[in-house]
């Protein structure tokens, strides 16, 4: 699917929570592309999806759980526009004030589900326990960075 836009979003949410494993890792990498494009590159959309996302990871009937909480570590992790800002020329540090809020904004909505993140570490399928392992890591990382 080339990249399309945020009315996709609702569409390929549906299909990875509906569908089986391969088609709803589909879905996600096709989502992926829209909200944390090359695994770091976050949009205005990302925020606003993630606690779909989160819902979607916590959900049993959902196959491809493991990629949701995937997804949702590339977002928290992504700190790309964060970093451009700081690298740029003081006359262009400007230019990425309102990316670097899409990108604060979407890294406290993953922290938002921290909930429901540790629930899936106890998961029976231990893809998931480890993604959400890798997770809540990079959580705690984020927090020793901070303080």
């Amino acid at each position: 699917m080339p990249r399309g836009s945020a009315k996709d979003i609702p569409v390929l949410l549906a299909k990875a929570a509906w569908a089986d494993r391969e088609t709803g890792s589909l879905a996600l990498d096709d989502l992926a592309d829209l909200v944390c494009e090359l695994g770091f590159v976050i949009s205005e959309a990302t925020a606003p999806t993630v606690p779909f996302l989160l819902e979607l990871a916590g959900a049993p009937h959902v196959a491809c759980t493991a990629d949701v909480l995937a997804l949702l570590l590339d977002i928290y992790s992504s700190r790309v526009w964060s970093h451009s800002a700081a690298d740029a020329l003081p006359r262009h540090s400007g230019d990425y004030a309102h990316k670097v809020q899409w990108e604060t904004d979407a890294h406290e909505a993953v922290l938002a589900g921290r909930p429901v993140v540790e629930g899936l570490t106890g998961s029976v399928d231990p893809d998931v326990a480890a993604a959400a392992g890798r997770l809540l890591d990079a959580f705690e990382a984020g927090a020793a960075a901070a303080g």
